[in-house]
């Protein structure tokens, strides 16, 4: 494996990046970063890697194209299957079916209401932050006594789909007022347990940095639009 090309386009605060990053860093893959400007000029390489969506990320192996998040932590997962390192999905059928539900879940209901969080005000927000801490207390059940989603000794893609949401839960929480400390302490206990680990902690977008670009925009909007 060690003669192959592994590539990741990738915009630094993305979540589902991250998660990407995290995959390869767990099972000790050398790859290439390249940063994207999704807001600014997308680069030829992006826009020929991912024509449908031009989007990121896309994972580039030995110049083949992988796109969409969650798929790219599966391909990551059944490629590198027979080396010595963790599998981030279970291969009993019943089990990774589990793993793909909550995955989905995560993206569907974490993405949308944390996002509403700082984009809406009034009612909308309120109405945000309550689907956002629901959808926490859901996870936090299903975590149970469990030290990781994937068990009690590894991380698995559910892990590290929720884990990449953590750097903008300093934003949520500062721009909606609110603690998730109050709300799900075991959820939090088990982020802290994530974060010990050095593929994950070093994969991680700055949490205050993200904070701060999300200030700026909601600033040029206030100026724009009075929002």
């Amino acid at each position: 494996m060690s003669e192959e090309k592994v590539v990741v386009l990738n915009f630094w605060p993305s979540m589902f990046g991250a998660r990407v990053i995290m995959a390869l860093e767990e099972k000790e893959i050398k790859f290439e970063y390249k940063e994207e400007d999704v807001f600014g000029d997308k680069t030829d390489l992006l826009l020929q890697s991912n024509p449908v969506h031009k989007k990121i990320p896309v994972l580039i192996h030995n110049g083949k194209p992988v796109c969409e998040s969650n798929i790219i932590l599966e391909y990551i997962d059944e490629v590198w299957r027979n080396q010595k390192t963790l599998r981030l999905l279970p291969s009993d059928p019943y089990e990774k079916a589990k793993c793909r539900f909550w995955a989905d879940l995560i993206d569907k209901k974490v993405f949308d209401a944390g996002r509403r969080t700082w984009t809406k005000k009034g009612k909308e927000q309120e109405e945000a932050k309550r689907e956002f801490i629901e959808t926490l207390k859901v996870l936090e059940t299903e975590l149970g006594e469990k030290v990781y989603f994937g068990g009690n000794e590894t991380v698995s893609v559910v892990d590290l789909v929720l884990i990449s949401y953590y750097p903008w839960f300093h934003t949520w929480e500062t721009i909606g007022g609110f603690s998730l400390e109050d709300h799900i302490p075991k959820l939090m206990n088990w982020v802290r347990r994530c974060l010990a680990r050095p593929a994950i902690s070093k994969s991680l977008p700055d949490r205050l940095k993200i904070l701060g670009r999300v200030s700026q925009i909601i600033k040029v909007h206030e100026f724009f639009y009075g929002y």
